[in-house]
């Protein structure tokens, strides 16, 4: 199968926590390939696009201010099955209601602040990796 492009990013929450390198290692363990990898701060206007499919729901503006309340490290992904895969490693945006032993069950202390986000479907991951890199700063590492 051909691998899919999926994106991750350790939220202001996970960086205020220092658990970039804990989390990042599991996402190696469990099989992604690293393609990009960067710290920034999203402004408010970025994580607005950033999460516009949102916008108009109860959350988007705690959504958008939590996001550029502090550094954010996006990575760009890479395994067959990734963004399947990825959401598993994960688990549920509810920490209360996540799979033990997933990413945001060990780590997150809200529905809010959960630690990481993944896209939600091959297709958006393709888009959210354009979003936060461009293919020249994509390395293909196998």
């Amino acid at each position: 199968m051909t691998p899919e492009r999926t994106l991750a990013i350790l939220k202001p929450d996970c960086v205020r926590k220092n658990l970039q390198g804990e989390v990042l290692a599991r996402i190696q363990r469990a099989g992604f390939r690293v393609l990009g990898f960067k710290m920034i701060r999203l402004s408010p206007i970025a994580a607005g696009a950033f999460y516009a499919v949102h916008k108009g729901k109860p959350f988007y503006d705690g959504l958008v201010e939590f996001m550029s309340s502090g550094p954010c490290v996006p990575i760009a992904l890479e395994k067959t099955n990734a963004v399947a895969d990825f959401r598993t490693l994960i688990g549920a945006t509810d920490p209360r209601e996540a799979a033990p032993g997933t990413i945001r069950k060990e780590y997150a202390d809200s529905k809010g602040e959960n630690i990481v986000h993944g896209s939600d479907s091959p297709e958006n991951g393709g888009i959210e990796v354009a979003f936060f890199f461009a293919e020249r700063e994509l390395a293909e590492n196998r």
